[in-house]
């Protein structure tokens, strides 16, 4: 079968792979509808291997090569003799985490801070881009009827936005600031504005810009010619807002986040630095500001965040950008999203061709 293979660093393979031979008792064979590309994945695939194994991964052994993808939508093919939960035919939105259950964190609820934490299309046999995977039943959401498959790709990264605004402790009638509109960032501004909050975003790509007034929940700003925190402390009576999400991994991003928020509000790391950053430590103290990072999210939330998008609330397929066909992956993929100054935020891979 067809796969999105990593290898190393920019060598990433469109190539034939052996298929699934069979399922385990609790296990489902699907076929893979829509993948995202995923922030991971392009880290990955400009510096990598992260994260994904060199050496025998310590929960299941995995180890490059490895299929990618993470964030995807799939048809049920076959089900093990123990599934109760799907059966043939369902659509489902795939929960990528795997973890050992038994761990410190494990025991306490947070699977998703596992010790031994493994991710599909990361550190596992299989992944969404490529046409059949196998997986567990129990990371499987069948998708509501009013979920499309497209939508269905995107519950992951939602999940992902949502829990770092839900992290700010976002309420209605709030003020928010999130910097940076790449996909999460456009995830964070839908999801804080259906909570009833008031959105401005950061944002100094013109291009993902104009997607963000697109949307309609945003009022939109450019760091590099806008001094975002002297403005907002401007319109806001000199206070600040009340939280900031950092969806960037942008060190001058988390700058402007712990100079916007307002004394005793939360800044929220949700972006992923691949450096170090600098804080002006003292502001936490003095202003009595909370700052507090965000890893992946609940690992119980998709059927939450599917039904959002049901609902017509959450119009999350409003951030994608491009669609395109596995053989293109590299060219109108990666190496589009990765290009400073591209015009792609979402782009999303037809995993069947």
């Amino acid at each position: 079968m067809k796969a999105a293979v990593f290898h190393a660093a920019r060598d990433i393979r469109v190539e034939d792979v052996p298929a699934p031979t069979g399922v385990g008792p609790r296990e489902v064979l699907v076929r893979p509808s829509w993948c995202g590309i995923c922030g991971t994945d392009l880290h990955e695939y400009a510096m990598g291997p992260i994260v994904t194994p060199a050496a025998p991964h310590p929960l299941n052994g995995s180890v490059i090569p490895q299929i990618l993808g993470h964030e995807f939508s799939a048809e049920v093919i076959e089900v093990g003799r123990e599934v109760t939960r799907v059966r043939a035919g369902d659509r489902i939105s795939a929960m990528p985490l795997l973890v050992d259950h038994e761990c410190y964190y494990c025991r306490r609820g947070l699977d998703h801070l596992c010790m031994k934490m493994a991710c599909v299309g990361l550190s596992y046999a299989w992944g969404g881009i490529a046409e059949l995977a196998v997986l567990p039943e129990r990371i499987l959401t069948v998708l509501p009827d009013e979920v499309s498959d497209l939508q269905g790709a995107l519950v992951e990264p939602s999940a992902v936005a949502a829990y770092g605004v839900d992290a700010g402790c976002v309420k209605p009638g709030d003020s928010v600031l999130i910097t940076g509109a790449g996909p999460i960032g456009a995830l964070a501004a839908l999801y804080a504005a259906l909570l009833g909050a008031r959105v401005f975003v950061s944002e100094p790509n013109p291009a993902r810009r104009a997607l963000i007034r697109s949307l309609g929940v945003a009022e939109v700003l450019d760091p590099s010619t806008t001094d975002v925190a002297a403005w907002l402390k401007d319109l806001l009576h000199g206070v600040g807002v009340d939280a900031v999400i950092e969806c960037s991994g942008n060190e001058r991003a988390l700058q402007t986040a712990l100079a916007s928020v307002r004394s005793a509000g939360r800044v929220v790391q949700t972006g992923l630095h691949t450096r170090p950053a600098s804080i002006d430590a003292m502001l936490l103290a003095q202003r009595d500001i909370a700052l507090i990072g965000t890893w992946c999210y609940p690992v119980t939330d998709f059927p939450r965040i599917a039904g959002l998008i049901a609902s017509g609330r959450f119009p999350v397929e409003k951030i994608v950008t491009a669609k395109i066909a596995i053989d293109h992956i590299i060219e109108r993929g990666f190496d589009a999203l990765l290009s400073p100054a591209g015009d792609q935020v979402k782009v999303l891979v037809n995993a069947r061709g």
